[in-house]
Parts: structure tokens; sequence; C-alpha cells
């Protein structure tokens, strides 16, 4: 005979991608270096300022209208920079630049430029990786490299596939003589094998899935690490700075929600759902189905019983 089952889960700090607004917003006005104000948040609320949807951004920019402040103040969003060749290659050479300075790059302009081109005079600039350019593939091997220039106009991934698939990759360029062969093939601008991920962090290990961007430089130079910014006098745009930059801050705390939810499960006399392991197995997929709905915030444990049990049997009453 089928039992019905009855039991308890715990749902805690139900954030993630919940409709409900949880952050709480608190201005600073002290300047300090995004490090400093990291640590001071993290000391006095939760960390530095985290937005991940519409509803959160304006929370944050009625906090700086009401405090008065429409200059640039720290949040928690930061970029890590780390350039990479497309072969991989690691060797001498592999940091050889020759950045177009005079127009200030790379500039990481709209915080979307994660490819590098070359010009016809040998200087590079990081653009956005969808453009559609000729390009220069490596024909030879990393360490004894020749070109080819390729006109056909592709975006920087499928002029990288087109490279690998017919020669070994698309141009790493080591040194002065390498980067003076490539201008020689170029009529304009083609892109190289340079570039970088995206690399964009919550100071809390939030997923960064929203944005709201600034159409301005990002200047990056020989800068590791970025630090982003925002103003209620760009309304509520983001832009990245030097870390070292001392500025007044955004922290964040959060307000805790609880819902317990009944769950009734129909199983055989023989099954123990108090064992330990099938406890934790049934937690485990109820916590996956809530992670593909959109709510990764939520953790869920089991409301125990005085007796250490969980589930209790609950008889049918047939009528």
């Amino acid at each position: 005979m089928e039992r019905n089952i009855l039991g308890f889960l715990l749902f805690l700090n139900c954030l993630g991608l919940s409709t409900t607004i949880s952050r709480h917003y608190y201005f600073f006005s002290q300047p300090l270096t995004w490090s400093d104000a990291q640590t001071f948040c993290r000391q006095k609320h939760t960390d530095l300022a985290t937005i991940e949807n519409s509803k959160e951004l304006d929370l944050l920019y009625e906090t700086l209208l009401s405090a008065g402040h429409s200059s640039d103040v720290w949040i928690g969003l930061y970029n890590e920079i780390d350039w990479k060749w497309s072969d991989g290659y690691r060797g001498t050479g592999t940091d050889y630049r020759q950045w177009q300075t005079a127009y200030n790059e790379p500039d990481f302009k709209n915080a979307i430029q994660f490819c590098v081109l070359s010009g016809y005079l040998g200087n590079w600039w990081d653009d956005l990786c969808a453009r559609k350019l000729p390009f220069i593939c490596n024909t030879g091997t990393q360490q004894g490299a020749t070109f080819t220039y390729q006109k056909e106009q592709m975006n920087w991934s499928d002029a990288q596939t087109f490279c690998r698939e017919n020669f070994a990759d698309l141009a790493t360029v080591k040194n002065d003589a390498e980067n003076q062969m490539i201008a020689k093939l170029i009529t304009n601008e083609a892109w190289i094998g340079l570039f970088r991920e995206p690399n964009l962090f919550w100071s809390d290990g939030s997923d960064f899935l929203f944005s709201n961007w600034d159409s301005v430089q990002n200047q990056i130079g020989s800068m590791n690490v970025t630090c982003g910014v925002t103003s209620s006098g760009k309304l509520g745009k983001w832009k990245f700075l030097s870390c070292e930059k001392q500025l007044p801050f955004v922290c964040y705390s959060v307000s805790e929600f609880k819902k317990v939810v009944k769950l009734r499960l129909k199983m055989e006399d023989s099954v123990d759902l108090n064992d330990p392991a099938l406890k934790a197995s049934i937690l485990k997929k109820l916590q996956d189905r809530l992670q593909d709905s959109g709510m990764g915030g939520a953790t869920l444990k089991w409301n125990e019983q005085p007796d250490g049990g969980v589930f209790k049997k609950e008889i049918d009453t047939e009528i």
C-alpha cells in the first residue's frame, strides 16, 4: 500500500533572479581606492555594490541622487586584463605589443572590445570582435613564422577558424621584424591573433549577466585590472578606471527571505526517505531544478524534526 510522505524544505536567501529587490545600497563620501572600499564594505555591510538587473540599477541611482552626489563612485565591478595569442604562444616575445598610443590604444571603448587588429603602419588597436575585416594567418610555425594576408572579410572568431583549418593559426607577432612583415601585407587594417576574454566580475562573486555601459573609452594601458564606477550624473552608466584612484563608493547589504514549502511524495513502504543518502539526493535534484528555473541564489535545506527526521508518514483515509 502506498502512503503519502510529508516533508519540509526551508528556502534561505532567495536572491538570484528573484523579482523582489533584496539589496540595500549605502553611499559613502570618503574617497578610497577600490580595494580599500571593498574591505570597508565587507567589514561594515556585505560587499561593494552589485547590480544584477534594472530594478537594482534604479535603486542605486536613487541612492546617489538622495545623497546629492553626481560624480564617479566605485561599485563592485572589475575587469581582469589578460592578453593571449590565438595559438597559445607563451615563449620569448609573448608580451610584445605595438599599440597605437597616439589614440590611447587599447581603449576598450564601450567596454566591448576584446580583439586586436593591426593597421598598415604596424600599429595595433583593440576592437569589437564581431567586426568583419581581412586577417593575417601564420603559415609557418610558432618558432618560424611566415604570414599570409587573407582579403576576405570575417569576424575575429571566423578568421581564427579559417586560419586553423587552412594554415597554422591567426598571426602571433613576437618582435619588430615580424610586425613589419605583417604591416607590408596589410592594405588598411586586418585581424591578428591577439585577444582577451571578457573576464568581467562582481566583487561578491555574483555572475556577470547584466550591464549598463557608458559610451566612453576605458583606457587600459599596462594595467592588469581595472575597476568599475558609476555616477548619477551619467544616469547610472558604468565605466572602468584605475583601481588605485581614490573615489567615494557604494556598499550593499541584503535582506534575508525565508520560506517553508511542504513537499509530498508517494513512495513504497520499503523506501526510507529519512536515509541520509536519499535525502541528499532529493535535495540536490531540487536545487538543480531551482538553478534551471533562474533561482540560483536560493539555498535549500531540510527542516529537521526534533527526532532528526525530515519526513513523516501521512495515513491515507479511504472513503
